[in-house]
Formats: C-alpha cells, sequence, structure tokens
C-alpha cells in the first residue's frame, strides 16, 4: 500500500487550525497530490509537519472522514478514500477482457488523452517533475539491461503516470488514474507480449526515453507526436499479436484435420 511522506504538508495558520488542515488536504487531493488508497502519515508526523496539535489535527481529520475523503481503519491509519473508483465495474472487466476488440477503443482514449497530457507536460513540468521523468528513465534504462521484465513493467506504469502528473491538469490525473488501473491488472494487453513482438523490448524503452527527452527539453510538439507514436506501435503491435495467434490456431486446426 503507498504512504505518502509527512514533508508534503505545511505549518498551518492558527487563526483556524483545523479549518486550515482540513483545507490543505483537501486541496492536495484536488490537485493529485494525495491519491486513492495512499496512506496518510502517523497523526504525530503529520501534527509535526503542520505544527499543529494532535487534537486539532484529529479534529480535521474527523472532518474529512464525514465529507468521505479519507477513511480512518483503526490500528492500520488513516487513508486517503477511494474518490474515483475504477473505470469499470468487477463484471464490466471481465466483459471486456472477452471482447479483445475493445482494446482498440481504449487505446484510441489512452492515445488522445496522453497526447494531449505529453504537450502540456512539455509546457508546464517543473524542476521536480523533469527530475522524476530521469529518474524513472533511468529505471526504464536499468531493468532493460538487467532484462527485468517485473521491474520493467513498474517502471513503465510509473512513467506514464508522471507524464500525466506533469501536465498538472487535475481532472487528466484523476480520471488517467482510474483508467490505468485497467493496465495494472492487464485487462487489455500483456506488456510481456509487446517484448516479444518487439524482440528485446528495445524499441519500447527508446520511445518511453523520447517521451522524457522531449518534455525535459520543453517541446510540445515533439512530445505530442513521441506519445501519439508509442501508442501507435502498442496497437500495431497488439494487432499483429492478434493475426499470429489466429493464424497459429488455425494451423493447428488443420494439423489436427490432417491427421
Amino acid at each position: 500500500m503507498p504512504m505518502i511522506a509527512a514533508s508534503v504538508f505545511e505549518p498551518v495558520d492558527h487563526d483556524s487550525v483545523a479549518d486550515a488542515v482540513v483545507r490543505q488536504i483537501e486541496t492536495m487531493i484536488v490537485d493529485g497530490i494525495l491519491k486513492d488508497g495512499v496512506r496518510l502519515p502517523s497523526e504525530r508526523e503529520m501534527a509535526e509537519a503542520m505544527g499543529v496539535s494532535r487534537p486539532k489535527l484529529r479534529e480535521a481529520l474527523q472532518v474529512l472522514e464525514t465529507r468521505k475523503l479519507v477513511t480512518v481503519r483503526h490500528g492500520d491509519g488513516t487513508f486517503v478514500a477511494e474518490l474515483t473508483g475504477r473505470a469499470m465495474s468487477p463484471a464490466m472487466l471481465e466483459l471486456f477482457a472477452r471482447h479483445g476488440e475493445a482494446f482498440f477503443d481504449y487505446l484510441e482514449y489512452r492515445c488522445e488523452q496522453e497526447a494531449f497530457a505529453s504537450r502540456l507536460a512539455a509546457q508546464r513540468a517543473t524542476r521536480i517533475d523533469k527530475e522524476r521523468l530521469e529518474a524513472i528513465k533511468e529505471d526504464l534504462k536499468r531493468a532493460w539491461a538487467e532484462d527485468d521484465a517485473e521491474a520493467s513493467r513498474d517502471a513503465d506504469f510509473d512513467l506514464h503516470s508522471a507524464v500525466v502528473d506533469a501536465s498538472h491538469n487535475v481532472t487528466l490525473i484523476h480520471m488517467m488514474a482510474a483508467v490505468y488501473d485497467l493496465t495494472r491488472r492487464g485487462v487489455f494487453y500483456n506488456r510481456d507480449l509487446l517484448r516479444t513482438i518487439d524482440g528485446s523490448g528495445r524499441k519500447l524503452l527508446d520511445q518511453h526515453c523520447e517521451i522524457v527527452d522531449s518534455i525535459v527539453a520543453g517541446d510540445p510538439v515533439r512530445a505530442e507526436a513521441a506519445a501519439r507514436a508509442h501508442l501507435h506501435f502498442v496497437g500495431e503491435s497488439i494487432r499483429v499479436g492478434q493475426e499470429q495467434d489466429f493464424r497459429e490456431r488455425r494451423a493447428r486446426m488443420r494439423v489436427k484435420t490432417v491427421e
């Protein structure tokens, strides 16, 4: 379970302590800093970071819990509530998984949103955003060099989320978090299949690096083009994979007929 660091919180105005704490946490949720399911620091850590007493902090958390923005699990901690939820119900996910043609609609949507996010990121990314993107790029390179599929997959997810975060568009941040949930659970495609089609995964690595480099360079046109090229490659690769699978199944049927 992800947990946010206490250092993200700032001292509050003591004129209205509880209200100020509530306002700060609500703003962080809206801005996508505190995301669904993230565990907040302990009351002691938060109180120290914000410069408030624990009773005042507890009062603020009670307000946030009443507003259904946080969930207090006694003995486990306080968590940001599941606010955006999943893009689809479990039953709908299973339906989509059985009907692979839906993948291309999903990809079409992602392509437009990620191209938009990449363009905005190239225009708006801060120094911290760029450092985060560069760090993830190094993670991708390391995972590729070590042929670590799991680390590569995790860095892939981190990169796409970081690009959207760097767009500083809170609607995109929250909407795409729900969309990426589908990808994380492998509903539409398996990244390992892409690596197989790609050969070594080198093309995927180069595409991800190009997205990062264009954003860091502050080139919105190049960033948008890089995002589109990447998603188009994914779509075409999956299409090729499906065609290969169909031909192999047909060939096996013919062999059985001859036997």
